[in-house]
């Protein structure tokens, strides 16, 4: 690497370190240690109990957004959101992926509770946006189907 290379990609490390040396970055919050059990479930109960929580029952408090066909199960955007100011945590479940569960978020006093993400979806399946309400777990559920370059799948 040449020495004019070196010092433009180090400036920006650089200038990071002096500005939190001189406190203008905002503080960083912990983040909760990471459940790899839960990741590694392979079913909606599974993930739950994994989570914290029981059994989980269908409820309207969540709403639930996915496409019912998505044209590439490589890149397939869901979102959830919900009102209730009960539900602490929204999770995402895909029932026919080799690992169930797809993505948590903390939902933290006074925000809204408005999250989407892409996923990876190997097959047609059922997705669950699953919400925490204490140790209880609520969800919504809705049919994605993949097809493969438009072949059904």
């Amino acid at each position: 690497m040449e020495r004019r290379q070196f010092v433009q990609k180090s400036s920006g490390a650089t200038a990071l370190a002096l500005a939190a040396a001189a406190g203008w970055l905002p503080a960083v919050s912990h983040a909760q240690a990471w459940n790899k059990g839960a990741f590694e479930t392979k079913s909606l109960a599974d993930a739950a109990k994994a989570l914290g929580g029981g059994a989980p029952v269908e409820s309207k408090d969540i709403v639930l957004s996915a496409p019912e066909i998505a044209e590439n199960g490589n890149v397939v955007r869901i979102g959830a959101s919900t009102t209730n100011p009960a539900i602490t945590q929204l999770a995402f479940v895909i029932e026919k992926n080799p690992n169930a569960l797809t993505a948590v978020f903390d939902v933290l006093p006074g925000t809204e509770a408005n999250f989407s993400t892409n996923v990876k979806m190997g097959q047609s399946s059922n997705v669950y946006a699953l919400g925490k309400m204490g140790d209880k777990f609520v969800y919504a559920v809705k049919e994605v189907k993949v097809t493969l370059g438009g072949c059904g799948g």
